[in-house]
C-alpha cells in the first residue's frame, strides 16, 4: 500500500447504490444499466467506503472484524480494481 492509496478516501461514484438483497442474502451495487452482485466481505468492505475513512482505516477496521484474514494485500487492489471500474470516487 502506498501513501498515496493509504490516505485515499473512497467514496461511491454518483448513481450507485449499495443495497442487501433480503431474497439472496447478499450484497448488490445497483448501477445505471446493471447490478453487480458483491461475494464474500465484498459488501462489507464497499459499505466502509462513505468517503471519511482512508483505505488505511478501512483495512484496520476489516482486520478488526476479520482477524487472521490477509486484509492488507487484499482490500486495496479490491478497491483500486472497483475505482478503474468507475464505482469509486
Amino acid at each position: 500500500m502506498t501513501a498515496t492509496s493509504a490516505d485515499w478516501r473512497p467514496r461511491l461514484a454518483p448513481a450507485i447504490v449499495l443495497r442487501h438483497d433480503r431474497v439472496r442474502d447478499t450484497d448488490l451495487l445497483l448501477l445505471p444499466e446493471r447490478v453487480v452482485v458483491l461475494r464474500g466481505a465484498a459488501g462489507a468492505v464497499v459499505g466502509l467506503c462513505d468517503g471519511t475513512r482512508s483505505v488505511r482505516d478501512i483495512v484496520g477496521e476489516l482486520a478488526g472484524r476479520f482477524p487472521g484474514t490477509p486484509v492488507a494485500t487484499d482490500v486495496p487492489p479490491f478497491l483500486e480494481d472497483m475505482r478503474e471500474e468507475g464505482w469509486l470516487r
